[in-house]
């Protein structure tokens, strides 16, 4: 357990280093053992330390070891998607600058890029918004993640998803650049889109893409 809220703290470390969130927001989490943990409620990376990371079970409840912390208010879209997604062990949310301007637009990103196939499919969904906090934004983020390792949150921000950590952080990244070269690209105009027959090509070639392969 001391090696998961290590990496998960080392996680948010890089998120900050990163530009990817600043101050308070964001947060993140990992799968352990009957579990999961996630960062606390309010306070920023240079106040973390590892025992700071809260303990939590699926159904919601803080373990004992962990009665009196107070987990990040987002803990509840964290939850459903490690008790949904068997496959995925860590779970990260930013507020990065990029990914959170076209979530204010509600732009789904389309496939104007090939890496878009690094989120699982050929767009990016915007979910709906719905408040912080609440098991209606759970409930609309795991809708857009459906076959999907990321997703853009409405008037809010982004969520990425991961294997482990590392994964996960390396998604955020590259959703962030994707939002960037896609908000760059509005600019000048509309760009042209990947068809369904490209997309499925790029898919093929993944199978055995690096970090990426299927």
């Amino acid at each position: 357990m001391q090696i998961d809220a290590e990496k998960l703290l080392n996680t948010s470390q890089k998120l900050a280093n990163l530009g990817l969130n600043k101050g308070t927001s964001g947060n993140a989490s990992v799968r352990v053992d009957g579990g999961f943990l996630i960062t606390p409620s309010g306070l920023s990376v240079e106040q973390m330390s590892a025992s700071d990371m809260v303990n939590m079970h699926l159904d919601g409840t803080i373990a004992d070891s962990d009665a009196g912390k107070k987990p990040s208010s987002e803990w509840r879209f964290h939850r459903d998607i490690l008790a949904n997604r068997p496959e995925i062990n860590a779970v990260i949310h930013t507020h990065s600058m990029f990914a959170t301007t076209l979530a204010c637009l509600h732009k789904d990103i389309p496939p104007f890029h090939y890496m878009i196939a690094v989120a699982g499919g050929d767009t990016i969904r915007c979910a709906p918004y719905a408040l912080f906090g609440s098991q209606a934004l759970s409930d609309v983020a795991l809708l857009a993640l459906q076959e999907r390792k990321a997703c853009l949150l409405a008037n809010h921000g982004m969520i990425a998803l991961g294997r482990d950590c590392d994964e996960a952080l390396a998604v955020a990244q590259e959703v962030e650049n994707l939002c960037e070269q896609y908000w760059r690209t509005l600019q000048l105009g509309e760009p042209h889109i990947l068809s369904e027959a490209e997309m499925r090509e790029v898919f093929q070639q993944f199978k055995g893409y690096g970090r990426w392969a299927q």
